[in-house]
């Protein structure tokens, strides 16, 4: 049974990433920070469905830690063929003028030194020149890297533009290794991160600003997501799918 990888799949977006990957028939590899008991709720509901998952404790920023994920997903039965990096961290909300380096460090340090670090990893396992199969990556940027999130999370929003980058260079790299490389860009959607940085109405309260009116949900992202990783996207590399309301 082929494997996927879940960066953050404990909640929101990620898991309803992880219970889509499993319908359409992965082994999936749940990866959380601290989150155990809802990374172990995340296996237990994948398993009432009838597919297999398991849960892989690390924290993403930490290269070393990243190292021994990959070292136990190695020891599992079968092949990696899709990565999701969708672990990502903000804090409270702040303007640019009252931000200090130790916080835009630990942004970069998961969101893009992590994310670098675990799509290293997958091509080394991926690509055929390295005796794999080929496969998918699907990085979970923000439609913050197109609008900038002034007054809220400028550094966030920075972090999702060196992942934009990091998506389109990487994608050119690896394209003839048979790993497609692409991105989905969010835009406000009920998950529990609204809560990490301040504010969890957030979304109630821009809502009515967006073209569609409404915020999105968590299943909405990883529709996106799982066609990205599918065989139905097989000609779909460097490209990027801004789910986010019109806006």
């Amino acid at each position: 049974m082929d494997l996927a990888l879940i960066t953050g799949g404990s909640r929101g977006i990620g898991r309803a990433t992880a219970l889509l990957l499993a319908q359409a028939g992965y082994r999936v590899a749940i990866n959380y920070r601290q989150r155990e008991a809802e990374a172990a709720s995340v296996v237990a509901e994948i398993e009432a469905q009838g597919g297999s998952a398991f849960a892989l404790q690390a924290d993403i920023a930490d290269e070393a830690q990243v190292m021994r994920m990959f070292a136990q997903l190695d020891q599992q039965e079968g092949e990696l063929r899709v990565l999701v990096n969708n672990a990502g961290i903000l804090f409270t909300q702040c303007r640019v003028e009252e931000l200090d380096a130790e916080r835009i460090q630990r942004v970069f340090a998961t969101n893009v030194t992590g994310t670098f670090i675990c799509c290293r990893e997958a091509v080394k396992r991926m690509g055929t020149h390295h005796g794999g199969k080929g496969g998918a990556i699907v990085n979970v940027s923000s439609a913050a890297s197109r609008l900038g999130a002034p007054g809220e999370y400028v550094d966030y929003a920075a972090s999702k533009g060196a992942m934009d980058t990091l998506t389109k260079g990487l994608s050119l790299e690896v394209a003839a290794q048979g790993i497609r490389v692409n991105s989905v860009r969010p835009g406000l959607i009920y998950t529990e991160m609204h809560a990490d940085g301040g504010e969890p109405g957030r979304v109630d309260r821009l809502a009515s600003m967006l073209p569609m009116g409404r915020g999105g949900q968590a299943e909405e992202i990883a529709e996106a997501i799982v066609w990205l990783a599918s065989d139905a996207a097989s000609y779909v590399t460097g490209t990027f799918i801004d789910a986010a309301g019109g806006r």
